[in-house]
């Protein structure tokens, strides 16, 4: 049961990444790239982390969601500066340089929305037995 669990959590990882990238590449808008970028961010992490552990920490989206929002916060700080790393590309995109609180409600959203199907998938599976 795992193992399928493993499974599914990988290909779910691998649709919210092909949509990240498409997003990325093709879409210069002022909401689906923004916001619903942001959304799916912590649902790909969270699909990510579930192939590893896909059981064991239940609230492991709403997690994902707080730690998506510290790293905004340090960017209201300007973090990438602070360690020295302005001027490196990778950890300026990686780390972020804006501050948004739109984008921690988003992350919100995100995890929220992860957390959600996650219940529903446990509910529908407590049914099926």
């Amino acid at each position: 049961m795992k193992k399928k669990l493993r499974i599914t959590y990988l290909i779910i990882f691998l649709l919210i990444l092909a949509a990240e990238i498409i997003i990325g590449l093709f879409v210069n808008d002022r909401f689906v790239r923004p916001y619903i970028g942001d959304v799916l961010v912590v649902m790909l992490i969270c699909a990510f982390l579930r192939v590893f552990i896909p059981d064991k920490i239940k609230l492991l989206p709403l997690f994902t969601a707080a730690f998506a929002t510290l790293v905004e916060v340090l960017q209201y700080f300007d973090f990438v500066s602070l360690l020295g790393l302005a001027d490196n590309r990778f950890f300026s995109v990686v780390l972020g340089r804006t501050f948004d609180f739109k984008d921690i409600i988003c992350y919100t959203v995100g995890g929220l929305l992860f957390f959600a199907a996650e219940r529903l998938r446990s509910v529908k599976n407590a049914d099926e037995y």
